[in-house]
């Protein structure tokens, strides 16, 4: 019986960062899927002819191109140029294996039209998302939020980060609704109002984190060439190569426990012995629970989105109180820029938390701004947590992804699965270790 520190079940993106960071740690991690790929749920598919097929729709047209051009994201993800996920693969040096672009513009749909979300000073004064005044308004929110620090009770101007509301935060700077909307939800990247009533820390943090990801290129986004599922392969590449093993194609059994803790996992009859579990909730539907359902509708389009200033890609969020919703519509643009759709072709997804039994309705005001649309592929998921820490089980389960467009949210379950499973939390300045000798299979 083969024994080893950590057994990761799937090859999403999180799992592939943890299974990553743990091989880097140390750790002998044995990573078993029962896909023949990468990237589980959150996979990039490839070519074309496997979208129609997966969707059992009939295609694709001979007008979109050679299929073996588009690989498509069923789970777009950007993520912000100072965010977590970007330190992490910094830290790990996984960017050896992947090449990132610039994703060219965010808007903000207000009041039936797209605007451009302000990136610089000179955006700001072409900005009509803005009068005059809230516009020197807006400029001091930002200035305060740069210069703001935790450590340096000097740089709060009165606020008390901890109790003052965000609420109150923004009347002290006397900015008007329309101008609180955008920043709350197209730069701190909230999806729903209930932030306005908790403590302006985090809202400081997020906006900060927005302008620093803006100050290192044009626009605070980026996303791999060739698609996300670059990433889970470049860090099942630091994996190997920190002596990792992985078993692709591989049916899981069972998982075995004794006195209520993980002690093996059982794959294609052979036992493997483990005293930590990493999985995806596919693995464990019993130790998951259902918190809602996210629609993801994919589009393929022959034209930039109008309104956009013909971008190449683009993050566009429709704010909740715009369509008298709950949480926010995201959509994602990325196109053969970023080598993921043949020549003058789009990829477009729209998503949101569902919230009534038509979801596919919901998503009609996003799916209005990509019209004409050459095909549509609709996907309704539950979205599931864990029941548990899994400290006791010393089996930690991954949340499903939300309906964002951006990495934030899943970087925080990483973050925090990393928490529980090492005791401490992630620190980026630390030296990697020496490499070991891959296990091939």
């Amino acid at each position: 019986m083969q024994e080893y520190d950590i057994i990761v079940l799937g090859t999403g993106l999180k799992e592939c960062v943890l299974s990553g960071l743990m091989s880097l740690n140390g750790k002998k991690v044995l990573h078993i899927d029962k896909n023949p790929y990468h990237g589980g749920e959150s996979v990039s598919i490839s070519p074309l002819e496997e979208l129609f097929k997966k969707f059992k729709v009939p295609g694709p047209a001979k007008s979109m191109g050679r299929g073996k051009e588009w690989n498509v994201d069923l789970i777009p993800k950007f993520f912000l140029a100072s965010g977590q996920l970007v330190k992490i693969l910094m830290h790990t040096e996984v960017t050896r294996y992947l090449d990132f672009r610039v994703v060219e513009g965010s808007h903000v749909y207000k009041a039936g039209k797209l605007h451009k979300v302000p990136a610089s000073e000179e955006d700001a004064n072409a900005s009509d998302l803005m009068g005059m005044f809230d516009k020197r308004r807006f400029r001091k929110l930002l200035l305060f939020a740069l210069n703001f620090d935790m450590r340096n009770p000097r740089t709060y101007q009165d606020v008390d980060p901890s109790k003052t509301t965000t609420q109150d935060l923004f009347s002290r700077f006397d900015l008007g609704s329309d101008v609180v909307e955008f920043i709350g939800h197209a730069i701190a990247l909230h999806n729903c109002e209930s932030y306005l009533d908790q403590p302006c820390v985090e809202t400081i943090r997020r906006i900060k984190l927005y302008s620093q990801s803006l100050a290192r290129h044009s626009s605070p986004y980026l996303y791999p060439v060739y698609g996300l599922a670059e990433l889970p392969q470049g860090f099942a590449r630091l994996n190997a190569e920190y002596g990792g093993t992985f078993l692709l194609n591989k049916a899981v059994d069972e998982i075995l426990l004794d006195n209520g803790r993980v002690t093996a996992v059982k794959s294609d009859g052979k036992l493997f012995q483990c005293k930590q579990l990493i999985c995806d909730p596919s693995y464990v539907p019993n130790r998951v629970r259902k918190v809602g359902n996210v629609i993801r509708v994919i589009c393929l389009l022959n034209h930039p989105v109008k309104n956009t200033q013909e971008a190449n890609s683009c993050q566009i969020i429709i704010p909740q109180t715009q369509l008298h919703r709950k949480s926010d519509i995201f959509i994602s643009v990325v196109s053969y820029a970023h080598n993921v759709a043949s020549d003058g072709m789009y990829i477009a997804t729209v998503t949101t938390a569902a919230e009534t039994t038509n979801p596919e309705k919901e998503v009609q005001p996003g799916l209005e701004l990509l019209e004409p649309i050459m095909q549509k592929f609709v996907s309704i998921s539950n979205l599931l947590v864990p029941k548990d820490d899994g400290k006791k089980s010393q089996i930690f389960v991954s949340r499903s992804y939300d309906e964002t467009n951006h990495c934030e949210g899943e970087c925080d379950d990483i973050m925090d699965m990393y928490r529980r499973i090492t005791g401490v939390d992630l620190c980026f300045g630390s030296q990697r270790h020496q490499s070991h000798t891959s296990d091939e299979d």
